[in-house]
């Protein structure tokens, strides 16, 4: 039996994380030796946005607070994984609290490093010292000429969002008047 097809059987041809029946395919669990156990079957919106943090939906995740308790290790693992990522949001870290994952199902979530607070991590902080994530909405602090704009982009501006510059702390990447510009964070506030 193939593996998608003994993972349409165990899920009862649902997507194992949020129960969609659409779209359904194949999603290895990384590290994985490709068995059905270390496999589970996720719609294209779940999919999608395990692979790409870019089109992360937190309200979409609210389906984990049932699919957590999962039988099956592979979900569990990442139910937890996701829901480190969007434990900045608030209620993905409740959920966290009360999951219970047995010594070496923790093990195989943190194989990737997801969940680990890294030291080395480059951190973007705004000017109250705030931790800035990617999709945060901030307000800018002071009037900046726009370089190769030929605007003034003015104190009070909100900019929804942001996009990080993963190799420089300082910069952050939002949406201005239209154009997409390079900010940098001492001049910016984290909005809520």
């Amino acid at each position: 039996m193939s593996v998608e097809k003994e993972l349409q059987k165990r899920s009862g041809s649902t997507c194992e994380l949020c129960g969609a029946t659409d779209n359904l395919s194949v999603y290895e669990v990384a590290p994985s030796d490709s068995t059905a156990n270390q496999c589970i079957l996720v719609c294209n919106t779940c999919k999608e946005q395990i692979e790409d943090a870019e089109k992360m939906d937190a309200n979409h995740w609210r389906c984990l607070n049932d699919s957590m308790w999962s039988q099956e290790a592979a979900v569990q693992v990442v139910a937890w994984r996701m829901l480190n990522r969007l434990k900045a949001e608030g209620w993905p870290q409740d959920l966290l609290d009360m999951l219970y994952l047995e010594e070496d199902v923790l093990e195989w979530a943190k194989a990737t490093g997801e969940g680990d607070e890294d030291e080395d991590a480059v951190k973007h902080i705004d000017s109250n010292g705030a931790v800035l994530k990617a999709g945060d909405s901030v307000v800018l602090i002071k009037d900046l000429n726009v370089k190769g704009g030929g605007f003034t982009a003015k104190r009070g501006t909100a900019v929804r969002n942001i996009s990080l510059v993963h190799d420089n702390p300082e910069h952050i990447e939002g949406r201005v008047s239209g154009q997409q510009i390079v900010i940098l964070t001492k001049y910016v506030k984290k909005s809520n």
